[in-house]
């Protein structure tokens, strides 16, 4: 027989974690046909030889919620192989909306993702239902993506401007079930709750879903009980999680897989992640699916005193955030307010349970770039250093700068995953999933697209804690499994054809740069990688050495249960 598309001699690592070995891939009308050593011709045949063959990757946590819409292959996840992504997370969707509401909801994703909102009001929103939303996707994509029904949007539809403040009564928890599902009928991978406690909206209060009882979260996760299908994700899981069990507790009530944010090392509790691992091994003994995710990217943040989320939930500070330029220089330079921010940031007079920062935040804040030659000599150093420096206070010394500059040097923090010997057993831990490329969010601040050949490249090439096998079935078959996509993650007949074709000794994201591409004259940090040949989807060519062919063969996807009633 004749094949659509023949990969030939390639190094096979098929996702289940078995040995590699040297074969070919065959594909027929979107699935994989056959693998081993095949005979018969194809419409196309690529010689793999020298290069590894896996399932496409999948970015299990995203937020290309508004982006997919005008750009279809969500980039830049496709350029680090992936070929399916999950969005919808933390809560935060855009879909189910009123009429009317559109930008209302918006700004939920915009501010705690950094999004900015005029790119997201150049949006045609179509759609209302959630189903409707995946019917409008599954006309135009280039890689597949899997919908979470967020919790903040549907709490938003119900409850009106209510949805912050208060419990829901009975009657709109209700409300909210039939919308879950309707959703997970329509085929929506889960659910996405969020209890975390620095996600605000633009006028400093907590996202809709922060404010739901446990009653309304456990009734909702009941919804995919009874229908027996779908993931929940949680935002803010891991503080949940240590602070009563949240995460155990909802996985255990509703059987199903709970996957949340996020098992890491932080230079803030450098020793946490060992007491948050045992949490986790407890409930995995018990044989409750409730699994952080990780992340082999460690977080450094570049940003500017004109945008930043670094300082969020600071009393003081927060509405400053959220001022004019002109205001907030005004602030800065009041003695007052420094007075305030000493209090709060570095004497820590109160517990402020919402910060995003940690109590030695000056250590891990430095200066990336000056604007004024002769602070050139500043860079490189952190606030703490520039203080004993100059003698000056932590805020003073910050401050002075930031007002000397016009708000325009640019600072670097460095929060998270620093430690390599944390970070191997941390991405060897079994009871965790690897991905949290945050794909979509954050776009002036840094990318995070770069977890897996990242993974490859560093943590595997050059640091060795893995093999190969190990960490291809970390970036396929896991999160496929996690997530309920049955027909991917594996190279195997039958199964869809996403494939990554990319060369071991190479793969490596590239460093990080700036690309005006986004509506409304907008920019974003851009992050491509090398080493990464094809990627390819359904069985189409999408990207060939980093370039797009201008195929676009992605489809939603869609969970088991509506397979399962829609006939093929």
């Amino acid at each position: 027989m004749a094949y659509d598309l023949l990969i030939k001699n390639g190094r096979v690592i098929d996702g289940s974690g078995m040995p590699a070995f040297r074969g070919d891939v065959a594909v027929s009308n979107g699935k994989i046909v056959a693998v081993g050593k095949l005979r018969d011709s194809a419409t196309r045949t690529i010689d793999a030889d020298g290069l590894v063959v896996a399932p496409g990757f999948i970015d299990n946590h995203c937020h290309y919620d508004a982006q997919v819409t005008w750009d279809p292959l969500c980039t830049f996840s496709c350029y680090h192989g992936a070929t399916s992504v999950v969005i919808g997370n933390c809560s935060l969707a855009l879909t189910p909306v009123r009429r009317g509401k559109e930008e209302r909801l918006a700004e939920f994703l915009s501010y705690v993702e950094a999004i900015p909102m005029e790119v997201l009001r150049t949006i045609d929103v179509t759609w209302e239902t959630i189903g409707q939303y995946m019917d409008t996707l599954d006309k135009r994509l280039g890689v597949n993506v899997g919908t979470l029904i967020g919790h903040s949007a549907v709490r938003h539809y119900v409850m009106g401007d209510d949805c912050q403040g208060r419990a829901a009564t009975p009657d709109e928890v209700e409300a909210m079930r039939r919308i879950v599902r309707d959703g997970m009928t329509d085929g929506a991978l889960g659910l996405s709750v969020s209890k975390n406690r620095g996600h605000y909206d633009p006028q400093g209060v907590h996202i809709p879903a922060f404010w739901a009882e446990e009653s309304e979260i456990f009734a909702l996760a009941d919804v995919l009980s009874e229908l027996g299908t779908g993931t929940i994700q949680s935002g803010g899981g891991r503080d949940a999680e240590l602070d009563n069990r949240l995460m155990t507790r909802l996985a255990e009530a509703c059987g199903r897989q709970v996957v949340y944010n996020n098992l890491g090392q932080s230079v803030r509790q450098p020793e946490a992640w060992k007491k948050h691992m045992a949490l986790v091994d407890e409930a995995a003994k018990a044989g409750i699916r409730a699994n952080p995710l990780c992340t082999p990217n460690s977080n450094t943040t570049r940003f500017t005193m004109r945008n930043t989320q670094a300082f969020r939930g600071i009393p003081t500070w927060h509405p400053i955030l959220l001022a004019s330029d002109e205001e907030k220089l005004q602030a800065y330079r009041d003695p007052e307010v420094r007075k305030k921010l000493h209090q709060e940031v570095v004497e820590w007079t109160a517990d402020l349970p919402g910060a995003n920062i940690g109590r030695r935040w000056y250590d891990y804040i430095w200066v990336g770039e000056t604007v004024l030659p002769k602070n050139k000599s500043l860079e490189g150093k952190s606030i703490r250093q520039i203080a004993e420096a100059q003698g000056k206070g932590i805020i003073d010394a910050f401050l002075d700068l930031v007002v000397e500059e016009n708000l325009d040097t640019v600072f670097l923090e460095g929060s998270s995953n620093v430690d390599k010997e944390a970070m191997a057993a941390i991405l060897n831990y079994p009871n965790a999933f690897i991905g949290l490329s945050d794909g979509g969010a954050h776009v002036q601040f840094h990318g995070g697209y770069g977890y897996s050949t990242r993974l490859l490249g560093y943590w595997v090439r050059q640091e060795g804690i893995m093999s190969l096998e190990q960490a291809v079935r970390r970036l396929t078959f896991e999160s496929a499994s996690a997530f309920g996509i049955y027909d991917r993650g594996l190279l195997r007949p039958g199964l869809a054809a996403d494939v990554t074709i990319f060369d071991p000794d190479t793969v490596n994201p590239l460093p990080e740069d700036v690309a005006h591409d986004f509506p409304a004259g907008g920019w974003r940090v851009r992050e491509l990688a090398t080493g990464i040949k094809y990627t390819i989807v359904n069985g189409q060519v999408l990207l060939e050495d980093g370039r797009h062919t201008g195929a676009l063969p992605g489809r939603v996807l869609r969970n088991s249960l509506y397979h399962e009633r829609t006939p093929a």
